[in-house]
């Protein structure tokens, strides 16, 4: 494993990368370690890149993807129309966590906002993530206000 963070390089992530996103979703515990089909993943990846400010990105050290994020920068009526970034799905190898990666990709997605007028860069945790709230607690993101989320799904009836 090469631990030199400068020999990173951080690109959208392409077709071909697929794979490699998908195992470091399956590090993840939300979902169980399952992650979505390769074909079904095709669809979804296929679908983001039709919207003209969502990305998914890599970080790679080498030959290998140790990192990945998607970054969506959308307009605004409100903010006197200043854009907003939002960072989703931000994931680092577990072999290659403390080694300043996902420092990288934040630096990269905040680069990314300041270059399209953001006002600012938001993402939302896990309460139960506690890692990540230190991780983005060092890099200066400000906690604010509070996220709140509803369930879609169709509920069985009572």
């Amino acid at each position: 494993m090469n631990t030199q963070s400068e020999d990173l390089e951080i690109r959208q992530a392409s077709e071909s990368d697929l794979p490699s996103i998908l195992q470091l979703y399956a590090q993840l515990n939300d979902d169980l370690g399952q992650v979505l089909p390769i074909e079904q993943a095709q669809v979804v990846f296929e679908r983001i890149n039709s919207y003209p400010d969502y990305k998914v990105y890599i970080a790679v050290a080498g030959p290998e993807v140790v990192g990945t994020f998607e970054l969506l920068i959308m307009d605004n009526l409100a903010h006197l129309g200043a854009k907003s970034g939002v960072v989703e799905d931000v994931v680092v190898h577990q072999a290659w966590r403390s080694y300043g990666i996902g420092k990288k990709m934040m630096e990269y997605a905040q680069a990314r906002c300041r270059e399209a007028g953001c006002y600012k860069m938001a993402l939302s945790s896990n309460l139960r993530r506690e890692d990540a709230h230190r991780f983005y607690d060092n890099l200066g993101f400000e906690r604010h206000g509070y996220s709140f989320r509803v369930s879609t799904e169709p509920q069985p009836e009572a």
